[in-house]
């Protein structure tokens, strides 16, 4: 289909750190490439500003989105830049997930000073935001202590630097784009520690009255169908699940010959109660096969884990 190029600009919408700046100016480079115009705009969000509570304690519905939203519908923004596993599972009816870049090595990896650090070695205090990882240290590395590690890549970092941890665990993804690859002292299992839903990848979102024109343009430019693909069925999995980035839930699809197999299940806040499941089907039904693999794993005990950490924090 032969689209026009849009006249105006291409405002892109982003949060202000040096992550989604790198990922702002990386969709801004591949739609220059494209023959586009485009223009960077910074908003602040809730997440950027709390930082001295975990994303479970703020409710993580929305946390790093919300006022990217809020500038597509006033127009202020044609597109908003999120890193994939950020966006909340169910978005507002208005908008719509246009485009998933394509992803990154999608592992989790442990960050150190000392290029030698192992997990397991002894007590140890481990840095992180997520829990997912802090269950799965507690399941697969009972010695390790998990602390609070809250902020952008650099802050976290400095934290590190300062002596409040030993390491810390992060994405690869967004530790190869910071160039901070010096510093992975372990690559982490992805038969263990499954990644959450998206990650690795960035989303494109937009306002439903988008002009279609402009929706084909960027969409042609932005959009890796593999990656795509493998993020419908990661995201029905965790729509169905009900879950956002502070349920212990993952997911991760591959593609292979048009196939997509996804892995995903959830951990308790404990690390005692794992669920893992599988499944393999054509990639047409990559949504369906998401919500078939979390039905599965509630009715293997996914739900009464749902349940308990809904209790723990009422």
């Amino acid at each position: 289909m032969e689209t026009t190029q849009p006249t105006s600009p291409i405002r892109i919408g982003t949060r202000g750190s040096r992550l989604a700046l790198w990922q702002a100016h990386h969709v801004a480079d591949t739609l220059r490439a494209s023959g586009m115009e485009v223009e960077i705009i910074t908003i602040t969000t809730k997440g950027d500003l709390v930082l001295d509570r975990s994303l479970d304690k703020i409710g993580a519905k929305g946390v790093f989105t919300e006022e990217l939203e809020e500038s597509l519908r006033t127009g202020a923004i044609d597109i908003a830049v999120h890193s994939a596993k950020d966006v909340q599972s169910t978005i507002p009816e208005d908008l719509e997930l246009l485009a998933f870049m394509e992803r990154e090595q999608v592992h989790d990896v442990v960050i150190s000073f000392d290029p030698l650090f192992k997990l397991g070695e002894g007590q140890q205090v481990i840095g992180t935001s997520s829990t997912r990882r802090r269950s799965m240290l507690k399941r697969f590395y009972p010695n390790v202590i998990t602390a609070e590690c809250r902020g952008n890549l650099q802050t976290r970092i400095q934290k590190l630097k300062d002596g409040q941890y030993d390491a810390i665990l992060l994405a690869f993804a967004g530790v190869t784009r910071m160039q901070y690859d010096h510093m992975v002292s372990q690559h982490l299992p992805l038969d263990k520690f499954i990644p959450a839903a998206g990650q690795g990848s960035v989303a494109i979102e937009c306002a439903k009255t988008l002009p279609l024109e402009r929706k084909l343009n960027l969409k042609l430019a932005l959009d890796h169908k593999p990656t795509h693909l493998c993020l419908l069925a990661e995201r029905a999995y965790l729509r169905t699940m009900e879950g956002g980035c502070s349920i212990p839930s993952f997911a991760l699809a591959t593609l292979e010959d048009d196939n997509l197999t996804l892995r995903a299940g959830i951990i308790s806040l404990d690390g005692e109660e794992l669920i893992v499941e599988e499944l393999t089907r054509p990639s047409a039904e990559a949504e369906a096969m998401g919500e078939q693999l979390a039905h599965a794993v509630l009715s293997q005990g996914g739900d009464r884990i749902l349940q308990s950490i809904k209790d723990q924090k009422a």
